[in-house]
């Protein structure tokens, strides 16, 4: 598609906030109304819509693309949804450890013990962990605590936290980002500790650091988008 609108801009309207194109209201692909709860966020889209170059490249809207997802999925089934993102209480990147070299050993337990930590102190349950990739089951109160984390998040929140989990594969460190307790830099540090090993070890890959590059982008524009819903 080639632009033909010259000027994206936010407006208020009486259930929230949204963009206009040369004053004709942005949609989502289910052809809704974007409604967005948020002034911020709005304008934040209006702005990816108004850096858009003479094509359209949805790689370049990133917080367009999980607003629609707001709209056109969560919305619709938000409990089916959230059980989705939930099921990761259940086998958390940071319960999961190498068995070795003892130099990964001892990054992994310094960056996912005190995420750990930090859960079991907000949710007020425990976590089981294991050294290799046979499953462990958590205790039911875990699993429990954190879906209903989950589960009381609106739409907008879930789209946001959606990516976070399904990039890392900790539901822990996501909900620290959502929650403001993790800067999304710690964060995303933290849960690529072996994918950052993998390249010291192997040296530079060219596809390899450009798949995790692509990652952390997308990671980044998830929390940005989360932030910008407070």
């Amino acid at each position: 598609m080639k632009r033909v609108w010259k000027q994206a801009d936010a407006v208020e309207r009486d259930c929230g906030w949204g963009v206009e194109l040369d004053g004709k209201p942005l949609r989502t692909p289910a052809r809704d109304l974007l409604t967005v709860p948020t002034k911020a966020l709005a304008e934040a889209i209006a702005s990816e819509w108004n850096e858009v170059g003479d094509k359209i490249d949805p790689g370049t809207l990133p917080l367009t693309g999980l607003a629609n997802a707001a709209v056109d999925r969560v919305a619709p089934d938000k409990e089916a949804f959230a059980k989705g993102i939930a099921r990761y209480a259940e086998a958390d990147l940071a319960c999961y450890r190498a068995e070795g070299p003892s130099a990964l050993v001892d990054r992994q337990t310094e960056s996912w013990d005190a995420l750990i930590g930090w859960g079991r102190r907000r949710f007020d349950v425990d976590f089981r962990t294991t050294r290799g990739i046979v499953h462990v089951d958590q205790p039911a109160a875990t699993v429990d605590r954190l879906s209903h984390a989950v589960a009381a998040l609106d739409p907008f929140r879930l789209a946001g936290l959606s990516p976070l989990v399904t990039i890392s594969g900790s539901l822990l460190a996501a909900l620290g980002v959502l929650e403001g307790t993790l800067m999304p830099d710690q964060a995303w540090d933290a849960v690529t500790v072996d994918d950052r090993w993998q390249l010291e070890q192997w040296g530079s890959d060219a596809e390899a650091e450009a798949a995790i590059d692509n990652r952390r982008r997308n990671f980044m524009a998830a929390a940005r988008f989360l932030e910008l819903l407070n």
